[in-house]
């Protein structure tokens, strides 16, 4: 097996694991809403959103951008070849990787603004947004895997 292959695996594997924090966090905000401040139910959601974001998704979102670009450097030769950053469907990508870790920076100030008791969003805005990493990913797997001619 070639370090490409290992690369790409383990930029699969952990790109699985930060969309499925992507996918869940906002649903555990839409329950969230439910809770009264200081109650158990507050609490517990607290401590669940906290270590999702703290153990599973932050280090996942860091893992799939280390891999993905330790991808890029193998594939392109280093600065030497660059050819494929050039590409229309690398920047469609990349802008959705952008998007995505900044969509994770939103939900991890959100995370801090329910601690503190400060939400201000509804459960219907967090069940909408909910579907945002997954429209954002069609983009992103299809920018790399259809061939596209315009």
């Amino acid at each position: 097996m070639s370090a490409y292959d290992w690369l790409r695996g383990l930029h699969i594997l952990a790109v699985i694991a930060w969309m499925a924090g992507l996918l869940y966090l906002p649903r555990l905000y839409a329950y969230h809403t439910r809770a009264e401040r200081g109650s158990q139910m507050d609490q517990t959601f607290q401590v669940m959103e906290a270590r999702l974001l703290r153990i599973i998704m932050t280090p996942a979102m860091v893992a799939s951008w280390a891999f993905g670009l330790a991808l890029i450097w193998v594939r392109t030769g280093g600065l030497e070849a660059p050819q494929m950053l050039m590409e229309g469907w690398m920047h469609a990508k990349l802008l959705g990787v952008v998007l995505l870790s900044g969509w994770h920076g939103y939900l991890a100030a959100s995370q801090r603004r329910f601690a503190e008791g400060r939400n201000t969003r509804s459960e219907k805005f967090w069940r909408i947004s909910n579907e945002l990493p997954f429209l954002l990913a069609i983009v992103i797997v299809l920018s790399a895997t259809v061939e596209w001619s315009f």
